[in-house]
């Protein structure tokens, strides 16, 4: 393996470094691209060369470098949304020339799909890739009026969810565990607020959003299914300005302080819901006494010590609290915060140095009674990254960089308050180290083919000091199977991984319009969330892999066709892809997995599959805007346990728990007026699985409910409309605060979508069962909101 991995390392240099060669005689024009009103720096801005028709993308921090011949040059510069610039350039010599570009307002008065360049859906060698602008999100119907990032996300081809009121989201077969989801780089455990209902991601202190659902590029890893960045805004640097809304459900502002002009800016943004400031005034003391709201609170600064140097802190906090006549309490939250400095070595060599950390927690309390208590688990990183960016000629980029993250697992600490009998419970802290190293290259072959190749190389090891048990062999693992228990020390490994995750994508281009894609990539993750749950709770466990559970694994390989038409104003495509997943966890029957000691004794390992087709049609320009999307898609499972009676159903296929088949989506947004804006979305899905009792037989007079086969049947399919209504006031030039209106209504026809359906006994007939359905928003639900500007 170790020669391997030389060999591999080795001609991997070799075809990146090489090219570099060709660029020797050749100048380099490099800087960066900005919002000319803001100071903003724009990621993936279009600066390209007319004569060579080659150019480059703006990376993450607005920056770009192009090495080319000497000459005279028509450059051109666009962004959707932005006025597209061109000037004549004279290169003679290596120079910097940073852009300011300025919006159209005219375009601004659209829904613009994308933030890029017009083609760069069908020249872009990324696929199975969606960005969405903050323009775009705003748009969408909202649930109470929340823009919500991960609710726009749920409307795009192979994104799904269990249901309303569902944790986070699932991506092309993949658990909610196997999404990387960053927010300016600090990974976030949990993406939701109040169940599901609402995502921690507040619109206005967010710049750009981009979902990668396949051929994820080697400088990111650790999940198997998909990656969600989120970039934060940075702050106006020109000019004092804030944002904020009112509310059915919250009320946000944010307010961004250049404080040094050009030079430092600040941005704070902050959010809170206040239900529970109506509950005080109720009459009914059991609602009196209930509390239930979130709050978040974002915070970034950028300074700018030179053209070749930048540094940017950024943080987020927010929770979730809720208490229910004093009796029972339930928080959690997130918390991360990212320290980064940019450094610009050469025109061609951009360095980005990072140190993260990023923590989620719960607490579950019981503070009165006869055995109160309070329950605490949290999980923490702390992670440090270098990223290289290497330009090497105007057809060749290379990407490089090392990252190391330690983590602690602290899954449970049950402490009773007096006068409780309660005996405390402390389950041992865990701690994790993945360092990591990548190595990839995008080159330009001839003026058809683009290949973009690389290499992730990932270790992770699980430490002591803790005590591991072990079992007896020859018999299933439980808790009565326990032989003894081995002690290792601080920093003695108790399991050890590592190996390559290649990463390969190319793009054909037969012209302007039309392009083939195709990807492959292997991915490895190191952590589990432990439920058994059809959706994911707040206090579900977050499990590191060990000596007894083993990281996950999946290949995915995915081909598309991407053709534009009528001058980019229609994008359409169509992806099959085909993912395998090794070493899935599933529970076994009767598992219990919260305050567990012998947690990996009630786990089963397994394989799984995920296939499927999606189409997408978009519309960028006009008075109509918006896309539709039809996604056919199938995720199983396959768990043979080392003894028969371990299997799940019987050792065959089975639908995994957010199997949905068949999904429609579609988003449209028509300009009625220069003032009014009516939006739609519409979101169709076949019902997830669910297990539906084999046999009833009674026992003693009392009728008992046998469940031998998972996911055995579906719960009714999914539909839902929602409507809102944007009106925009003409804004006075002589007036820096302007505002608008937005009208919306969720689930516009009132459909009672089911989100489970489980079974009970008659009530006063025990010999009885019926059915019962569980719907979380089963009503149209209005709202209306006034966001302002100023």
């Amino acid at each position: 393996m170790r020669n391997l991995f030389i060999v591999i390392i080795t001609l991997l240099l070799t075809l990146v470094l090489l090219p570099a060669a060709f660029a020797q005689g050749k100048v380099t024009l490099s800087g960066n691209v900005k919002d000319a009103a803001t100071g903003e720096d724009l990621i993936g801005a279009s600066v390209y060369l007319q004569e060579l028709a080659t150019g480059q993308s703006t990376n993450v921090y607005g920056f770009y470098s192009i090495t080319v011949p000497k000459g005279t040059y028509t450059l051109v510069i666009s962004y959707i949304g932005y006025q597209t610039q061109r000037m004549k350039l004279t290169l003679n010599a290596d120079q910097k020339l940073n852009i300011d570009v300025k919006a159209d307002q005219k375009e601004l008065e659209t829904v613009e799909v994308i933030a890029e360049a017009a083609d760069q859906h069908v020249k872009d060698v990324q696929m199975s890739t969606e960005k969405l602008d903050v323009q775009t999100i705003k748009k969408v119907p909202a649930l109470l009026g929340e823009v919500d990032v991960v609710r726009s996300i749920l409307m795009l081809p192979g994104v799904t969810t269990v249901g309303e009121g569902a944790s986070g989201f699932n991506v092309r077969g993949g658990n909610i565990d196997q999404n990387l989801i960053l927010l300016d780089e600090a990974p976030v455990f949990s993406s939701s607020h109040l169940f599901g209902l609402f995502s921690v991601f507040n619109a206005d202190a967010v710049k750009d959003v981009k979902l990668i659902k396949g051929g994820i590029p080697a400088e990111y890893g650790g999940r198997l299914s998909s990656v969600l960045d989120i970039r934060q805004r940075e702050g106006n640097s020109k000019q004092f300005s804030g944002r904020g809304g009112l509310g059915v459900v919250s009320s946000r502002l944010t307010l961004e302080v250049p404080v040094i002009k050009d030079k430092m800016s600040v941005l704070v943004s902050g959010r809170r819901s206040y239900a529970d400031l109506f509950t005080r005034l109720s009459a009914d003391p059991n609602i009196r006494n209930s509390v239930g709201y979130f709050y978040d609170l974002n915070a970034k600064m950028n300074y700018k010590f030179s053209d070749r140097s930048r540094m940017y802190a950024s943080g987020y906090f927010g929770r979730d609290v809720l208490r229910f006549q004093g009796d029972f309490g339930l928080n959690w939250g997130n918390g991360t915060g990212t320290l980064r400095w940019n450094y610009l070595f050469s025109d061609r060599l951009f360095a980005n140095f990072t140190a993260v950390y990023s923590d989620y927690g719960y607490n579950v309390e019981i503070p009165a009674g006869d055995n109160p208590f309070v329950w605490r688990s949290r999980i923490r990183l702390f992670q440090q990254k270098a990223d290289f960016n290497f330009y090497t000629s105007d057809k060749h980029t290379v990407n490089f960089g090392v990252s190391n993250t330690y983590y602690t697992f602290a899954p449970a600490r049950v402490e009773a308050k007096p006068p409780s009998q309660l005996r405390p419970v402390v389950l041992p802290d865990q701690y994790a180290l993945e360092p990591a190293a990548y190595l990839s290259a995008e080159s330009k072959i001839g003026d058809h083919l683009t290949v973009q190749y690389g290499l992730r190389y990932s270790f992770f090891g699980n430490y002591g000091p803790r005590g591991v048990y072990r079992y007896q062999e020859g018999v299933p693992t439980s808790s009565s199977t326990i032989i003894d228990t081995v002690q290792y020390g601080r920093g003695q490994a108790i399991g050890q991984y590592h190996g390559p995750e290649p990463r390969l994508a190319f793009n054909y281009t037969f012209n302007d319009r039309q392009s083939i894609k195709a990807s492959y990539n292997r991915m490895r993750q190191y952590l589990h969330l432990i439920s058994n749950t059809t959706s994911a709770l707040p206090f579900d466990v977050w499990a590191s892999s060990n000596n007894m559970i083993r990281p996950q694994l999946a290949d995915q390989v995915a081909l598309g066709y991407f053709r534009n038409f009528r001058d980019n104003t229609y994008e359409a495509s169509a992806e099959v892809y085909y993912k395998g997943f090794q070493n899935q966890l599933d529970y076994k029957d009767g598992a219990e997995l919260l305050l567990n000691r012998y947690l990996e004794a009630d786990l089963l390992s397994g394989i799984g599959r995920a296939y499927g087709i999606e189409f997408q049609v978009k519309k960028n320009k006009g008075r109509l805007t918006g896309w539709a999307s039809y996604t056919y898609s199938r995720t199983e499972r396959k768990v043979v346990g080392n003894f028969p009676q371990e299997s799940i159903n019987n050792g065959e296929w089975y639908p995994a728990n957010f199997d949905q088949p068949h999904r429609i989506t579609a988003f449209l947004a028509y300009d009625l007026t220069p003032k009014l804006t009516l939006s739609a979305n519409f979101t169709y899905q076949t019902g997830r699985p669910i297990t539906l009792p084999n046999t009833r037989y009674e026992f003693n007079g009392i009728s008992v409910i046998d469940f031998s086969e998972r996911n055995n049947g579906r719960i009714p399919d999914y539909h839902r409309l929602d409507l809102s209504l944007e009106y925009t006031p003409k804004r006075r030039p002589d007036r820096r605060f302007y505002g608008s209106w937005n009208f919306s209504v969720f689930n516009a026809y009132g459909r009672r979508n089911p989100f489970s359906v489980y079974f009970r006994p008659v009530e006063g007939q025990n010999n009885k069962t019926e059915t019962v359905q569980l719907s979380i928003l089963g009503t149209v639900l209005p709202s209306v909101t006034y966001n302002f500007n100023f």
